[in-house]
């Protein structure tokens, strides 16, 4: 008999239950996030582990949907009234998401929340999920992108290996251009930008910020895929693609943590990807300069609770708790954290045994200090998908680069 029927057949019998002998029915949260690292996920449970440890009655599960129409399937789900208690959110779509009203606010919770430090959490990395002084969502990871690269298939191309080119002076594209295009010539693959995948055009920011390009205007409303910087990026690219088999090109599948390109950009949560069997000699450094001279490209993901969520509530409780100062650190090893007392060589170092000291001053407190994040942008989903349908005529050998960017602009100009 289930616990409802069976209080009311003890009320109808004029038994009386103390409340303390009825159980606390159990509250099942659900956060849907990108990743199904199993590495990512053991520390997501541990952490909720230690929560439902101090709050019997609740249960916290971790959602993991494809990256590829991660925001796709996550509105589907709330406008289908099957929204997660809580999710990640990209940074393309934070203004969509703090301005519309789906989520729950945030500031009374966590300056509650016991030994929390909310002015700890700095302002910039708040920026994206503060609207009218209240916050939605709690930027859990801002991370740059770098890159890692496998040293013994570069060397075995008889080229030099990225650190040294650091040391003379000489990280620049057209070096990195000259490598992976000996790489492709050798058998492996050259570069390759994770989760691109001739679909994520957006990941392309970093590679193409080297050029000073952009897909619009600051103030968002002009398309800027006609200027010169983004013509010369596209077509540095496309070149390394079609003309220098640089770049794996459409339909080719190739893993660099498997050991089969030169260089991936990705950021250093896909370092518990490295291979700890018949490990390759890697190393991590910043993206190469371009003509615009040094830079970096951060990519940050906020956490928000739903308001139309069954328990906002108990999820911004727990979201509290997965982000206090204890958690942040060890959401460290993977996630660089949004507050200021762990953003040092020592704690990342600590979090992260897998890099060097030098790597994440270079290119992770470094980047996370001068990077710029991805484009974003009001309505980013149906303007994504306009620009991705668009080029796809890009992705072809005969391609004209100029035409092809008109016809984005042609197309997303009226979106912005």
């Amino acid at each position: 008999m289930k616990l409802f029927d069976l209080k009311l057949a003890a009320l109808a019998a004029g038994i009386a239950i103390p409340l303390a002998a009825v159980p606390a029915l159990a509250t099942d949260i659900r956060m849907a996030i990108w990743s199904a690292n199993e590495a990512h996920l053991a520390l997501f449970n541990e952490i909720a582990a230690a929560y439902t440890a101090q709050h019997p009655d609740v249960k916290v599960s971790f959602d993991s949907l494809p990256f590829d129409g991660y925001t796709t399937t996550l509105t589907t789900q709330i406008a289908g009234g099957n929204a997660p208690d809580l999710a990640w959110i990209l940074e393309t779509t934070a203004g969509d998401f703090v301005s519309s009203g789906a989520l729950s606010p945030l500031k009374a919770t966590f300056e509650a929340a016991p030994d929390y430090n909310l002015a700890d959490v700095t302002e910039s990395a708040l920026a994206l999920w503060t609207a009218g002084g209240e916050i939605y969502a709690y930027p859990f990871s801002t991370s740059p992108f770098g890159m890692f690269v496998n040293n013994d298939v570069i060397k075995a191309a008889g080229q030099q290996t990225p650190a040294e080119l650091i040391a003379a002076g000489q990280w620049t594209w057209d070096q990195a251009e000259a490598i992976n295009t000996a790489v492709a010539a050798s058998g492996k693959q050259g570069l390759i930008v994770r989760d691109f995948d001739y679909k994520v055009w957006d990941n392309l920011a970093s590679i193409w910020n080297a050029w000073g390009a952009s897909p619009w205007s600051a103030d968002g409303k002009t398309c800027t895929f006609t200027e010169q910087p983004m013509v010369d990026a596209m077509s540095f690219i496309h070149k390394a693609i079609f003309t220098d088999k640089a770049i794996p090109g459409p339909g080719v599948t190739a893993d660099f943590f498997a050991g089969d390109a030169a260089m991936t950009i990705t950021q250093i949560s896909r370092a518990s990807l490295l291979p700890k069997e018949n490990p390759f000699s890697w190393d991590l450094v910043p993206l190469p300069s371009g003509p615009a001279g040094e830079y970096a490209v951060i990519g940050q993901a906020g956490i928000g609770v739903f308001a139309s969520g069954k328990n906002p509530e108990v999820a911004a409780d727990f979201l509290a708790f997965f982000t206090n100062p204890e958690n942040a650190k060890k959401l460290a090893k993977f996630f660089p954290p949004p507050r200021s007392s762990l953003l040092n060589a020592e704690v990342l170092g600590a979090a992260n045994p897998l890099l060097s000291a030098s790597q994440i001053e270079n290119v992770v407190i470094k980047g996370i200090a001068t990077g710029k994040v991805k484009p974003g942008h009001a309505g980013f989903a149906e303007i994504q998908q306009t620009a991705r349908a668009a080029l796809d005529a890009l992705w072809v050998p005969e391609a004209d680069v100029p035409a092809v960017l008109k016809s984005v602009c042609d197309r997303i100009q009226p979106m912005l």
